[in-house]
């Protein structure tokens, strides 16, 4: 999802490691219900019979290819179910967000980070 978005110097064990950090922020921050979906979801990718049958991703997710991961993506954005385009897209969001509101990302987006809070206008 970040292929582009990553600093070309960036450590991949970190930045992982901080987006899902951010991940984890930002589901703690959704409504109650919200981070129940998120969490419903989540069990089912982690569920091996499901990740194989919903997914369509049979390595565990560690040893999964970066093509097995895009090929699960793409076909949970263009799908025709509902059900799973919206968690493609709740993924998405989620994974943006952590990676957005993340220092590292903003200068490559020329964001000078937030205003000091009680600065003189």
């Amino acid at each position: 999802m970040l292929a582009g978005a990553l600093p070309p110097d960036a450590d991949l064990v970190v930045v992982r490691d901080e987006v899902i950090s951010g991940v984890d922020r930002a589901i703690a921050g959704l409504p109650p219900a919200v981070r129940g979906e998120m969490s419903d979801l989540f069990a089912l990718l982690a569920f091996a019979p499901a990740r194989c049958l919903v997914a369509g991703v049979w390595p565990a997710w560690d040893q999964a290819s970066t093509a097995d991961v895009n090929g699960f993506l793409d076909r949970w954005r263009d799908s025709r179910f509902s059900l799973l385009h919206s968690a493609y897209d709740a993924l998405h969001q989620i994974v943006y967000a952590a990676w957005y509101g993340n220092p590292r990302a903003w200068r490559a987006i020329g964001y000078a980070g937030p205003p000091a809070i009680g600065a003189p206008a």
